[in-house]
């Protein structure tokens, strides 16, 4: 009897690539958009099913996508400069670490007399005294003045000439044909001018030279440049009201010292003088009163970003503000403690809208916008599905049909693509 023969085998079943990757490719969307492992079992599987892939539908959108560059910062007032009487005397009263001083407010006081604040962005060099003095020093003064609600009077306008009053017996030096004419009969001229003089005044002192276009002691004009102010009879008067109202002496002039002229309102952050110290040395630091936060980006870092941009700020707690770079150093410097491969470093210091009551000083994340792709199409991260043939595609919500899709910059969950049949609104698949 002839062997039995074994049953007939079927022949292996084979699928075509079209329809065994829709299939694969919903699980391959699934470990990328949701971080699930999977793998592939040969015999029968003794552990629990895994759950259903959640999806649902969104649409393509038309954005601008941007990277973010995060860096961190340091949050406070800023750098603490000194600041140094500006005139002898003996310092006899200092403010209070942490005091906030504004214009008007006196910062210290020197033999017992007060030396206000004044803004400004250069400090008074010289006396105003004669009335007629131009500068900017005078405009300074003229400036604070009136925002503390002084009358100052007309202020000439730039371009305007002004006359400023000559000191009695001064001199000027005489033209070049003056001084030519004069040359030639100097010799001549010299001793009739010598005897006339001593028999007229048994002295032998020669008269002053006259100002050139006029006597001496005739005022000279003077042209108001840009930023100048002038010192009107007005402005002295406004002077000696200001005096009188902060005990002053009442002189209608302000000598070197007499203020202190810083480009803002301040916050004493220390103070390093003590009272009966002698008034011309440092005698307190100060911070600009806003809190901002520096950030010590790397050069090239630094060159990518710009006055004005905005960023944003993570504070402890993980509570979020806005934020915008206010400057950017321009010094390149290495750390302390930097590593032979740690690359130097550019302050950026970053103003933020909240006042941040309650914190003075903290460690905070600054994100930056890095590369940005203006109006592109995007999708969530999760619409993504990788074809076995290598790159992605995108499930169509009404058909289940995919489209392959060339991917672009991925920012904040999202990812740029661009295809055939690609259109803004087109619905599509992703994973929850």
């Amino acid at each position: 009897m002839p062997a039995e023969q074994p049953p007939a085998q079927s022949p292996p079943r084979r699928f075509s690539r079209r329809t065994v990757v829709p299939a694969v490719l919903i699980l391959a969307m699934s470990a990328i958009g949701a971080g699930v492992a999977w793998s592939v079992h040969r015999g029968p599987s003794t552990s629990a099913a895994a759950p259903p892939v959640t999806v649902e539908t969104v649409t393509v959108v038309r954005t601008d996508l941007a990277t973010t560059v995060s860096l961190t910062g340091t949050l406070g007032y800023g750098r603490a400069e000194p600041v140094k009487g500006g005139r002898s005397g003996t310092v006899t009263w200092l403010p209070s670490a942490g005091a906030t001083i504004t214009r008007g407010k006196q910062l210290y006081r020197v033999d017992d007399q007060p030396v206000p604040l004044f803004y400004g962005d250069m400090p008074l060099y010289r006396d105003l005294a004669e009335p007629g003095t131009v500068g900017r020093d005078v405009r300074i003064v003229a400036t604070n003045l009136k925002a503390l609600g002084y009358e100052i009077g007309h202020q000439p306008a730039p371009g305007e000439r002004v006359s400023r009053p000559a000191k009695a017996g001064s001199t000027a030096p005489a033209s070049g044909q003056q001084k030519a004419a004069s040359g030639q009969g100097e010799a001549a001229s010299g001793q009739e001018r010598a005897g006339a003089g001593q028999a007229a005044s048994g002295q032998g002192a020669a008269a002053p030279t006259p100002a050139a276009g006029g006597t001496a002691g005739t005022p000279t004009r003077v042209v108001v440049r840009k930023g100048d102010g002038v010192l009107t009879g007005s402005l002295m008067r406004a002077i000696k009201r200001w005096q009188q109202d902060v005990e002053l002496p009442v002189t209608g002039r302000i000598g070197v010292g007499d203020v202190v002229v810083l480009p803002g309102a301040v916050r004493v952050d220390a103070v390093t003088a003590l009272r009966g110290d002698a008034a011309e040395t440092p005698l307190v630091t100060v911070t600009p009163t806003r809190k901002v936060i520096t950030v010590l980006a790397e050069a090239a870092e630094a060159g990518a970003i710009r006055r004005g941009d905005q960023v944003t700020v993570t504070l402890p707690g993980d509570k979020t503000v806005d934020g915008t770079i206010s400057a950017i150093g321009t010094t390149v410097t290495q750390a302390d403690d930097a590593g032979p491969t740690d690359e130097p470093k550019r302050a950026v210091t970053v103003t933020v809208d909240d006042d941040l009551a309650g914190i003075d000083a903290a460690d905070v994340q600054v994100d930056l916008d890095g590369e940005t792709h203006p109006d592109v199409l995007a999708v969530p991260v999760g619409a993504l599905v990788a074809l076995s043939e290598g790159g992605y595609a995108l499930q169509l919500a009404e058909g289940g049909r995919f489209v392959a899709v060339t991917t672009g910059m991925f920012a904040k969950g999202m990812v740029e693509v661009t295809g055939d049949g690609v259109t803004e609104d087109l619905k599509v698949v992703t994973t929850s």
